[in-house]
């Protein structure tokens, strides 16, 4: 007789599988795993572009890059302290156009866990101290706004007032248009701020990356002391179309780029991102001299 018997397996019913559903899932899990550079146009494994700093392996564009990605790149291993994040912006004007101002900043504070477009810190390069502001492209196109530019002016006041160096990393589409005029008056507001910290003979240098564009390359990035660019990134006010437009010629190859704009002496100097901490220290090394 027999001590045990095997249970009887249960037969289920097969899952039923959504075919379209699969294909894309699959689509989308290949595309996680590939990126198209925005200048060769090349199609290149994610995991070798983040490896290589976020360059191009093929032409050496430098993709965008998080703030906490630049700040682990520029400054020294634990040295950044953040100041000014608790500032929030105010909807002045009760703006609205597809969808209220309101609504597109919550959903940008919940995606990227900050009140703006803006960092601002206080830390070290090759125990050097420097202010520094980190502009967040992945905020509404790292627009200038109320926010954005009463932060910048805090930094600039405090290395006025501490006579430390400060560093703008610039990535910005311009100012913020739901904002209006309050966003404007920032141009002249931060230019002042610059303008005192140059007069007390502290150092202010300016990082632009890939784009620097509109109100923030008029009134912050190009006003640097030094201007550093990373290669061939789109550096200029109005875009190429409008400017074609307006004078009705053909523009110059590449230009608006980091190269063409330093071979036109508008920078002093383009970058490798992998050069970039060595480069400002040895500027910084020069001023304290």
């Amino acid at each position: 007789m027999a001590f045990f018997k095997k249970k009887e397996k249960e037969i289920r019913p097969h899952k039923e599988i959504d075919i379209q559903k699969e294909i894309k899932k699959a689509e989308k899990e290949e595309e996680g795993l590939w990126i198209k550079c925005s200048s060769c146009h090349e199609l290149l494994f994610r995991k070798e572009v983040e490896r290589n700093l976020d360059v191009c392996p093929k032409c050496s564009y430098h993709f965008p890059i998080s703030v906490d990605k630049r700040i682990s790149l520029v400054l020294d291993q634990g040295s950044f302290t953040e100041l000014y994040a608790s500032i929030e912006p105010i909807d002045f004007l009760k703006f609205k156009d597809t969808r209220s101002y309101k609504a597109r900043l919550a959903e940008m504070q919940e995606a990227t866990k900050r009140y703006d477009a803006v960092v601002c810190g206080e830390g070290s390069i090759n125990g050097i101290e420097v202010l520094c502001a980190i502009f967040d492209f992945s905020f509404m196109g790292g627009s200038l706004g109320s926010v954005v530019g009463e932060k910048i002016t805090r930094i600039l006041e405090g290395g006025r007032e501490k006579r430390l160096p400060v560093i703008v990393f610039c990535a910005s589409g311009g100012a913020r248009m739901q904002e209006g005029i309050m966003s404007l008056m920032q141009m002249s507001k931060v230019s002042g701020a610059i303008y005192n910290l140059k007069s007390e003979g502290v150092p202010y240098i300016t990082v632009l990356t890939d784009p620097t564009l509109g109100g923030v390359s008029a009134s912050i990035a190009m006003l640097g002391d030094i201007i550093i660019g990373e290669p061939k990134a789109m550096i200029g006010f109005a875009g190429a179309r409008v400017i074609r437009d307006t004078i009705k010629a053909e523009l110059p190859q590449g230009f608006q780029r980091s190269e063409y704009l330093l071979e036109h002496g508008m920078v002093d100097l383009v970058s490798q991102r992998s050069d970039l901490k060595k480069n400002l220290y040895d500027i910084l090394s020069l001023i304290r001299a």
